[in-house]
């Protein structure tokens, strides 16, 4: 039976609820820190690192970053840390992929000295193959860790033309690389593919996208409620 948008919404964010204990103590020392007050606390920065999609692009050229998953997570935080001082970098690029985003990963990242980086790039990772995105992905992990900072992965976002669920699919391909990345290193990891395809069929993801290879608002929801499941 095929559910309301606010239904669907309402049954992703139970499912983080069920699956917060579990992924909370991931990140259970920089929510510590989050939980400090004045004067006993310090400045947190997490960084999300990646394409158009947390760039906050909807239907291109026009962006909407408030309504994009960053900006999303750094509400809730607000409202679930309010003595916490928290920082949400963004330094993604629209158009970019995983090879060119480590290329600038010190200076545009690193630099930044944050506790948590994320990484979204698997949905132009298409276009350089499993190996290219693998070595990239890999790098800027190891970078992080080496330095003590916490990573959480994102499966791809939906892209309408690609075949949903079938494992010769590029875009599902890239999802599993992830995964296996993620238990690779013992990082994070939000399934956003895996949170799409749990809310909606194909025949009815345009209505959670604003064009073919973008999220809309409600799409966005989605993946922010897997982000926070950390949180």
């Amino acid at each position: 039976m095929r559910l309301p948008l606010l239904t669907l919404t309402l049954f992703a964010l139970a499912a983080t609820a069920e699956e917060s204990g579990s992924a909370g103590a991931y990140l259970s020392n920089v929510t510590a820190e989050m939980r400090k007050q004045w004067p006993g606390n310090r400045v947190v920065n997490v960084v999300i690192h990646g394409h158009s999609v947390p760039a906050g692009y909807f239907k291109t050229p026009e962006v909407r970053s408030l309504e994009a998953y960053p900006n999303l997570v750094r509400m809730e935080l607000a409202h679930r840390y309010p003595n916490a001082v928290v920082n949400v970098i963004v330094t993604a690029k629209g158009g970019e992929n995983s090879v060119q985003g480590a290329g600038r990963f010190d200076t545009d990242v690193l630099d930044h000295r944050p506790d948590i980086v994320m990484i979204d790039y698997s949905l132009n990772d298409r276009r350089i193959g499993l190996d290219a995105a693998r070595d990239a992905w890999s790098g800027m992990i190891r970078k992080a860790q080496t330095r003590g900072i916490k990573v959480i992965l994102l499966t791809p976002t939906p892209d309408q033309a690609a075949h949903s669920g079938d494992p010769a699919d590029p875009l599902e391909q890239h999802a599993v690389q992830v995964r296996r990345l993620a238990a690779e290193f013992g990082v994070g990891l939000a399934d956003s593919l895996a949170a799409f395809q749990h809310a909606t069929d194909a025949a009815h993801l345009s209505e959670l996208m604003a064009q073919g290879n973008h999220p809309n608002a409600a799409g966005h929801k989605l993946v922010a409620a897997e982000i926070l499941k950390f949180f």
